[in-house]
């Protein structure tokens, strides 16, 4: 096969489904196709200097990438699994280069122009799903160190908005910020319980 024949694939994963604060972000990444990255892997398997490192190497050597975000708010207002796949849409739209594929990681597809593969357990398998889920990870993380210098007292920067019992013990304690989801039910718990102290606070005003 000739190189001009050969597919141009984009690779697309997430970070940040199951966290109680922060944005959902995505990644969509075109590798070379003889890519030299030695050790992509599933983002979660690697530690936070394994990740820095490859994401730099995914930088440089990338044919194309982006980074996209879905907002908070836009994840209490469509749910999560649709602003996962936003996020996505607006990673591959924001691509440089516009793929003839995007391979997906997980059973839910984007709406995109082009044809789509979803892959279970594709950010192990597949080179160019496991550089999104790295860059998407990487800059998930950098956002909540950001964010936990906007709100501290709920230790962000630790554990990235997942629901630790330390975080769901800040949340009890402070209530919710504005970096915290209002639809996902320790948030939403929470909020209610500050309300019923002090009516008059509002879930977006913390």
């Amino acid at each position: 096969m000739s190189r001009a024949a050969l597919p141009c694939i984009a690779g697309v994963d997430e970070a940040g489904r199951g966290p109680l604060a922060g944005p959902v972000v995505a990644a969509a990444v075109i590798l070379p196709h003889r890519h030299a990255i030695p050790g992509l892997a599933d983002s979660k398997k690697l530690t936070a200097a394994t990740r820095e490192s490859l994401a730099q190497q995914i930088r440089t050597q990338a044919v194309a990438f982006a980074v996209a975000a879905a907002s908070v708010a836009e994840i209490d207002r469509l749910n999560i699994l649709q602003a996962t796949l936003l996020a996505m849409q607006r990673a591959v739209e924001a691509l440089a280069i516009t793929p003839n594929q995007a391979w997906v990681d997980g059973t839910h597809a984007p709406q995109l122009a082009m044809p789509v593969r979803t892959f279970v357990g594709g950010d192990a398998s597949e080179p160019a799903i496991s550089a999104a889920s790295i860059l998407a990870k990487v800059e998930r993380d950098r956002h909540m160190v950001a964010c936990d210098r906007l709100h501290p007292g709920y230790d962000l920067a630790r554990h990235k908005g997942y629901g630790t019992c330390a975080h769901q013990q800040a949340l009890q304690r402070l209530g919710p910020c504005p970096q915290h989801r209002c639809s996902f039910a320790p948030v939403r718990q929470a909020f209610a319980q500050l309300q019923a102290v002090s009516p008059a606070v509002d879930e977006r005003s913390q």
